[in-house]
């Protein structure tokens, strides 16, 4: 009955559009009619696309008789009675919280599992009789629940809308308002919870999130490629998903070498930054002389000194506060150049003369040399490669530092490594857009003619009656023929000082400090969901602890909540797991695995050179084994190339090239049955079976190995496999054959 309806809808939805677009539109007012229409089918259109795995997935009765269903989406019929409940609505939250202690009004609850619209399995919890009281932490729904556990891994990651448990949805329904730190061992659902609760909060609060946007920032485009279908599948598209590197428009970032990303991700950056903008505000040490027209001119120092004086007190960016500094030099020269010529000096003249020497080709490089207009690039490329500003801006610094800061020069066009862009947006900030003078006529015009086509737009809309708003500026753009962002994670996404409704940022633990200073400014109300593991801080400039990084910008206004529970890693792996874990500290406790395979991860010992030949052997294992699932070989980031190479040589593994994806090159790697990655790459993912090569490796080649062989071991759902040579690392003890 409710896919009937979908169907019926998704039909009405079609011939709809279908006689849209028909409309020819005759007038500006019919055309716009048209397309305002045309955008709301199109966006309902979508939704109901979106929702067909699974569009019912639970039933709840009462204890008074009455019965509801709960689904990805609202649904009712022609009176508008309700069919479905969204599973984000007030009246589906019992699904979520009940518990046999403390079940409400509930009679039951019952877990629905689809496929292809078919119904292959229920499971009941019945709440009164003669029923058993399960524990009150117990899972709810536990066959639907390890049954999707248990399903081979697609490379994407699934929604869990159906078997939300109870403490995942107090983090899903908690308070728009401050940020909520969500801390969670490998498995706890912290990742696909914090999208949940994006879908969430824009069901919750439409009106003001659909304004403002919602930003997801993730640890890598691997990452955000391997979640970017969860948010479709509950109905919400209109989320930006970006990485720190991406959080400029226009740059694209690489990686830093560890040193190097420490330095830049270090606090004090945000002063050298400042001082390096200082510095481009020059007084000359003696008078500079200037011959205008046969006149010559002495700009004294302290003309100079005062003109900075009154552009720094303008408190404006650099670039907004050069015209202020301009004119402030420019009226001294003006005034002596009127003297020493015998001219009148009065206020016409005076202007007259300072627009003059405004345009003086002599007078501009003075001008460009005291107060030059900078780009973030620029500033940036002259910081990493002129020794004498390095000296002057980085005192703050030791003379290794500012060696190594020198030591990662750039050019103006970069390239640019990702712990370089927050120190471009902190350059962004303090510099402000360059201004120019015809720009910025032509731009005055163009306000004056954007105005009066927008009160034309706005006329225009208050005799239409659509039933929605309609923003008048958009209107305006369109009827223009300019093209318009008409999304508001379209303009965000173009935007670099745009600030968000909420930001929800994963793997959080990875991010430094300057980071999180970038991350703020896109935020200012401080809305923010923070999803982490500080156990799994691999990067140099990451948390040691969640008040580190978050009392500078906003203590007190912070809520911790945990997740203990482990739902994708079998017990035999975590048990593996946490001796990794109690090197890195022994105060740690790993989350507990709700499940358990029977099969006990296993540890692979051979001489070097047979290493090539065995990590074949053991992925065509894995690939007939997991027929239908993904496998990844974790290894030190200096051998993914190779092993890459040796698995798709035809005289070496030869796996065929079509099976296996480099994530290190192939942006395609998740839908790969096989996978090479390096742990920053496997981050945040999952895979039926893992190979782990070389841990001993991998615990060498960062400062925190214990942190990245914690990771790698944590990835798998089902299998996991450590090969290696020489000796099994301690923290891998209990794998020794």
């Amino acid at each position: 009955m409710l896919y009937d309806r979908l169907d019926r809808l998704r039909d009405r939805t079609t011939t709809r559009l279908a006689e849209l677009y028909k409309q020819r539109g005759f007038n500006h007012q019919a055309v716009w009619e048209r397309e305002a229409f045309v955008d709301r089918e199109v966006e309902r259109m979508e939704r109901l696309l979106g929702v067909d795995r699974g569009l019912c997935f639970g039933r709840l009765d009462t204890i008074e008789g009455s019965v509801s269903h709960i689904g990805r989406i609202a649904l009712a019929d022609e009176e508008y009675n309700p069919l479905l409940i969204d599973w984000r609505a007030p009246a589906a939250e019992p699904f979520y919280r009940a518990t046999a202690a403390n079940p409400g009004q509930l009679a039951r609850r019952r877990h629905i599992q689809v496929r292809h619209r078919k119904v292959i399995g229920v499971d009941d919890e019945v709440f009164v009789g003669d029923a058993q009281a399960a524990p009150a932490g117990s899972i709810h729904g536990e066959a639907a629940l390890i049954a999707s556990l248990n399903a081979h891994r697609t490379g994407r990651m699934s929604d869990i809308v159906a078997t939300i448990q109870a403490e995942q949805d107090r983090i899903i329904r908690a308070p728009l308002k401050g940020i909520l730190v969500v801390q969670g061992g490998p498995g706890t659902g912290k990742t696909v919870a914090a999208l949940h609760r994006a879908a969430y909060l824009l069901y919750t609060h439409r009106e003001q999130l659909e304004r403002s946007g919602v930003l997801v920032i993730g640890p890598n485009s691997t990452f955000m490629r391997y979640i970017d279908q969860v948010l479709p599948s509950l109905g919400e598209t209109g989320v930006n998903l970006t990485t720190i590197g991406g959080l400029l428009p226009g740059i694209e970032a690489s990686a830093d070498d560890d040193a190097l990303a420490q330095l830049k991700g270090d606090l004090r950056m945000a002063g050298v930054v400042a001082a390096a903008v200082r510095y481009h505000q020059r007084v000359p040490r003696k008078p500079v002389r200037l011959e205008i027209d046969g006149v010559g001119l002495d700009l004294d120092p302290e003309f100079v000194r005062t003109a900075r004086t009154r552009a720094r007190r303008s408190r404006r960016s650099h670039n907004e506060a050069r015209p202020v500094f301009v004119r402030e030099v420019l009226r001294p020269l003006a005034l002596q150049y009127l003297e020493r010529s015998g001219q009148a000096v009065d206020d016409d003249e005076l202007a007259d003369m300072r627009a003059e020497l405004a345009d003086h080709p002599d007078v501009r490089s003075v001008l460009d040399d005291l107060w030059p207009a900078l780009s973030p690039q620029s500033l940036l490329a002259a910081l990493f490669s002129d020794p004498k500003l390095v000296s002057a801006a980085a005192r703050s610094l030791d003379p290794e530092e500012r060696h190594l800061l020198q030591r990662s020069g750039r050019s103006q066009d970069g390239p640019w490594s990702e712990a370089d862009i927050p120190l471009l947006d902190e350059a962004a900030e303090l510099l402000g857009e360059i201004p120019d003078e015809t720009a910025l006529a032509a731009a005055r015009r163009a306000e004056q003619e954007r105005r009066a086509e927008q009160e034309f737009a706005a006329d225009l809309l208050t005799g239409l009656d659509l039933g929605f708003p309609v923003d008048a500026s958009q209107v305006a753009e369109r009827y223009r023929g300019t093209p318009a962002s008409t999304t508001t994670e379209q303009r965000a996404a173009q935007d670099r000082a745009w600030a968000y409704g909420h930001v929800i940022i994963d793997e959080a633990q990875e991010l430094s400090p300057m980071a999180w200073r970038m991350v703020m400014r896109r935020v200012p109300s401080k809305s923010m969901t923070v999803v982490g593991d500080i156990a799994q801080t691999s990067a140099v400039a990451g948390a040691r602890s969640w008040s580190a990084v978050l009392d500078p910008h906003a203590e007190g206004r912070w809520r911790l909540q945990t997740l203990s529970v482990n739902y994708r890693t079998p017990a035999e792996v975590m048990k593996v797991a946490a001796d990794v874990l109690a090197s890195i500290d022994p105060s740690l406790t790993p989350p507990e695995s709700v499940r358990s395979t029977g099969e006990a991860p296993s540890a692979v010992p051979v001489t070097p050179d047979r290493l090539d030949d065995r990590l074949a052997e053991l992925v065509a294992v894995d690939l007939d084994a997991e027929a239908e699932g993904r496998t990844a070989v974790i290894v030190p980031s200096r051998r993914a190339e190779d092993v890459y190479a040796r698995l798709t040589d035809p005289g070496g593994g030869g796996i065929p090239p079509e099976t296996v994806a480099l994530g290190t090159r192939d942006p395609a790697a998740l839908d790969a049955r096989l996978v090479v990655l390096t742990v920053n790459q496997a981050k945040g993912l999952e895979f039926d079976s893992v190979i782990v090569m070389e841990p001993a490796e991998i615990l060498a080649e960062s400062a925190r190995g214990a942190t990245d062989l914690y990771v790698a071991v944590t990835r798998p759902t089902q299998h996991l496999t450590v090969l290696y040579t020489g000796d099994l690392p301690d923290e891998l003890a209990s794998l020794a054959p």
